[in-house]
């Protein structure tokens, strides 16, 4: 019986890794400390992805590699570049196909929606570390070393995801208390849901036509971050937040604080400018489709509340 690897179990890792056991596949799920959701078709690994030996024997055999990975965000530059070369190179070892999941950053600012075709111009550290991740890969296809395909996602909603929304919003819908968001709170900002990046990972990996290309996840919303708030509180039946807009002084401020909040400041042209992704390829070829926002949102209380 044939099964799979992923790499990582952050929100989206861990939303993969469950969807496959629940149709039935046999999941390797590889983090650093070996934990992950418990589930009879899911085999937790204790493994570093950075040994490309180590890695190599516990994909041997499997259908697809899938890179759910996270370093942490103020470690990218170092992070990222071991991190993404064992697991490619474990994939050509091996044989095994390689589904990356990506993000928006090596766009760069975009006027307009963003279309997969759109060229790579990285402005920042974090997405210059992105790009080359894909330029690697892509060369590894098209030299016929591995087959391989990214897709990308824009910010997390959903259970158990770390996204900065999740952060600096969800917690003061639930109790009433005032937030404030790094960035414009007008302004249209695709929104991924964690099920629906998994989903188009899993139709990519199953997809002749995905090797060497790049895929958007469908959004469930492009709502601006004020309008999102108000249906986040209308889902919780909470009066909502007093939701206020951090400047961009008030975030260097912060970051010299926070580390992770630091890292936020090189990417405000995310948060300051529409940022929305095209998914009409995806749509069309993978046939996937988003989850409606409702239900995102429903979810996402549910869990919040249940485990508060």
């Amino acid at each position: 019986m044939s099964f799979s690897v992923v790499v990582g179990a952050g929100g989206t890792g861990r939303a993969l890794a469950r969807l496959l056991a629940e149709e039935g596949e046999r999941v390797r799920l590889v983090t650093r400390s070996g934990t992950g959701p418990v589930h009879s078709g899911i085999e937790l690994i204790a493994a570093d992805a950075t040994d490309a030996d180590r890695l190599s024997r516990l994909i041997e055999g499997a259908a697809t590699l899938y890179n759910c990975a996270m370093p942490a965000y103020d470690r990218w530059p170092t992070d990222w570049p071991p991190l993404a070369a064992g697991m490619l190179t474990s994939a050509e070892r091996t044989g095994v196909d390689y589904v990356m999941l990506g993000n928006t950053y090596a766009y760069g600012p975009v006027a307009g929606p963003i279309t997969e075709d759109r060229p790579l111009a990285p402005t920042t550290v974090k997405g210059r570390v992105r790009a080359q991740m894909w330029a690697d890969a892509l060369e590894a296809h098209r030299a016929g070393r591995v087959r391989v395909t990214d897709v990308r996602a824009c910010d997390f909603l959903g259970v158990d995801t770390l996204s900065v929304f999740n952060l600096v919003v969800l917690p003061h819908v639930l109790t009433g208390t005032p937030a404030a968001y790094p960035g414009d709170l007008d302004v249209e900002h695709s929104w991924t849901y964690i099920d629906d990046a998994a989903r188009t990972m899993i139709a990519a990996a199953r997809h002749d036509a995905a090797w060497g290309q790049v895929w958007h996840v469908p959004s469930t919303s492009t709502l601006p971050v004020r309008a999102l708030t108000e249906r986040l509180a209308a889902v919780a039946g909470t009066p909502g937040p007093q939701l206020t807009a951090m400047s961009l002084e008030e975030l260097v401020r912060l970051g010299e604080q926070d580390s992770i909040m630091a890292e936020l400041v090189e990417i405000q042209y995310l948060d300051r400018e529409p940022h929305v992704l095209d998914s009409t390829r995806t749509e069309a070829v993978l046939g996937v489709r988003a989850t409606p926002l409702d239900a995102v949102l429903e979810e996402t209380v549910r869990e919040q509340l249940r485990v508060a």
